[in-house]
């Protein structure tokens, strides 16, 4: 048992104090919940009962009311109501009325002054902060706040209880945290837009996203746990503090927040959840699609760079008879080199044994010729994002494929459909965008235009799936689900350089919010250094054509590093400098 707190009080119980309370419960305090909702209070009651009937939480050891009088007893209270100034303030001081005067008072907050909060409450020396940037879950992390006035008993009290909870007390900082939320807050609203606009399903939307970034959860999942009344309400607040679009809540949010499908504290919002909180199933998937073929035998692919030799390796572990075709014999017996490289690599890893690498290279032939690829059932293009260049390949390889082959684009940006009329059999032509590094990633993007034949997409996706990946269905649309989601909020982070409180925007402590207080793999700065800022910046050159509202709009900061050839880690230097390898003697 913690040695400082054995009863803590949480008021306010909705999508950070819900949370909260069952983290205590099950961490073995007693604890004490408060709102002033009979709603609120009855759906808490029903999931802590839930807990215990399955085992999931200890019988008893809870109390859930609407008085603050009975937080008197509590050692620690933390107030989890809405993040405004005002609201939290008032809560405070009637905290300070009620407890007693030991009590160690916990204000949440993203942004918000601790100063200001702790002088407000009546008791300076004993009020404290946590700042969290979403819901709290075992091993998340938090960042304890304090200040001069903070009495030493309290703070420890408080770094007591964030080791007893299992959280990980990290530096996030509050302009880095106010960003974070800000660029958070702008992407979850864009993926409803994407929902309301019918583009795709929410399943797409959340698998594209988890698997293509490498998320823990996809955006609408991630609303639901936030709460799409906390996003709505920030999202306002942002709005009405600059007047950017990117902040006026989506009309399908307005709508299922109004409704009070508030997610999952309510039980419904982009998904359905049992008393636990635990999302109900997905829905089954379509019967009616038309059988695939198994006819892939024989693959191509057009290319010799990273993606191309990616794909390759891909196939060929795959067990598919694959040939890549360069644009001259020293580019394909480089790329050779490439896939038996990342080959031994993907060995000494354990993700193939020795048997599979022999294998895979015994099926991988490379050449110059084009004609290798008559014979192929599947050619896949992989050659760089020029729109000209797409288009002479895929008028070539119209007439040379034979007659019934799929000829599949990886463009992340660039028109699947003006590729298909080059080629001249629109109903053979479709896009597979797979994601970086092609062996590893799980995600492929489908494309189909309006003229893709069902047939032609079935097999695809089969073939996809017997390489072992997850495929999401797409219209042809420049950035389909994951680039048209993604890159506006690269270039938020950005943006943060150039804008009114750039004097306060660090690239480091950015990232290090994301990262930390979202649960990222890596904040944006690092993660446009991985992709490249020259593939960035010409990829959102695409969008902002096919969407000219300002969003993809490449920021001047990146135009400028690009020309100065930084472009990412792969040049040493981009938002980050990264070491140069050292050379073997």
């Amino acid at each position: 048992m913690p040695r400082h707190s054995s009863v803590v009080g949480v008021v306010g119980l909705g999508s950070v104090g819900g949370p909260l309370l069952t983290l205590l419960h099950t961490a073995g305090y007693e604890v004490i919940g408060v709102d002033q909702h009979p709603d609120v209070l009855a759906r808490v009651e029903r999931r802590m009962r839930a807990r215990t009937a399955i085992g999931a939480g200890r019988s008893g050891g809870y109390t859930l009311t609407n008085d603050t009088v009975a937080l008197v007893r509590a050692d620690v209270v933390v107030e989890a109501v809405p993040d405004d100034l005002a609201v939290k303030t008032e809560v405070l001081r009637r905290l300070h009325a009620v407890c007693l005067d030991r009590t160690v008072l916990v204000g949440t907050s993203a942004s918000l002054s601790l100063p200001h909060l702790a002088i407000a409450s009546g008791r300076p020396a004993r009020t404290l902060g946590l700042r969290m940037l979403r819901p709290p879950a075992p091993g998340a992390a938090v960042e304890p706040l304090s200040t001069a006035m903070s009495s030493d008993d309290a703070v420890a009290a408080l770094d007591d209880l964030l080791d007893g909870l299992g959280l990980a007390a990290a530096p996030i900082g509050a302009r880095p945290g106010a960003a974070a939320t800000a660029m958070l807050y702008a992407y979850l609203n864009r993926a409803v837009r994407v929902l309301e606009q019918g583009y795709a399903g929410q399943e797409a939307v959340d698998t594209a996203m988890r698997l293509g970034c490498g998320l823990a959860e996809g955006p609408l999942q991630l609303l639901d746990e936030i709460g799409l009344d906390t996003v709505r309400a920030g999202l306002a607040g942002l709005l009405a503090r600059t007047g950017e679009e990117a902040y006026r809540p989506a009309a399908l949010l307005e709508s299922m927040a109004r409704s009070g499908l508030l997610g999952r504290k309510t039980g419904r919002g982009f998904y359905v959840y049992d008393e636990l909180g635990r999302p109900l199933g997905s829905p089954a998937p379509p019967t009616d699609a038309p059988a695939a073929s198994d006819g892939i035998r024989r693959v191509g692919v057009l290319g010799s760079g990273t993606m191309a030799r990616g794909i390759a390796e891909a196939v060929a572990v795959a067990g598919f008879r694959t040939v890549l075709v360069a644009r001259g014999t020293a580019q394909a017996d480089a790329a050779r080199e490439a896939v038996e490289a990342s080959l031994t690599a993907s060995v000494r890893r354990g993700r193939i044994d020795p048997r599979q690498k022999r294998t895979a290279l015994g099926l991988l032939d490379t050449g110059d010729r084009q004609a290798e690829l008559a014979e192929c059932d599947l050619v896949i293009e992989a050659t760089a994002e020029d729109f000209a260049l797409k288009r002479r390949l895929f008028a070539t390889l119209g007439g040379l494929c034979r007659p019934g082959a799929l000829l599949a684009t990886t463009t992340s940006s660039l028109s699947v459909a003006a590729c298909a009329e080059a080629a001249g059999r629109p109903e053979d032509v479709l896009g597979l965008h797979f994601f970086n590094p092609a062996p590893v990633m799980r995600l492929v993007e489908l494309v189909t235009t309006a003229r893709t034949g069902a047939p032609a997409a079935a097999t695809a996706r089969v073939f996809c799936e017997r390489l072992g990946k997850t495929v999401v269905p797409c219209a042809d649309r420049a950035g389909f689900i994951v680039n048209h989601l993604l890159f506006p909020y690269l270039t938020d982070a950005v943006r943060l350089l150039d804008g009114r409180d750039a004097h306060d925007a660090d690239i480091e402590r950015i990232d290090a919010a994301v990262a930390r207080g979202l649960g990222h793999p890596m904040g944006p700065f690092a993660l446009l250094d991985t992709i490249g800022l020259d593939v960035s910046l010409a990829i959102l050159r695409r969008l902002d054509e096919e969407f000219p509202d300002g969003s993809y709009a490449p920021p001047l900061l990146l135009e400028q590093l690009v020309a100065r050839g930084c472009l990412g880690r792969k040049s040493g230097q981009g938002f980050h400098r990264t070491p140069a390898p050292a050379r073997l003697a």
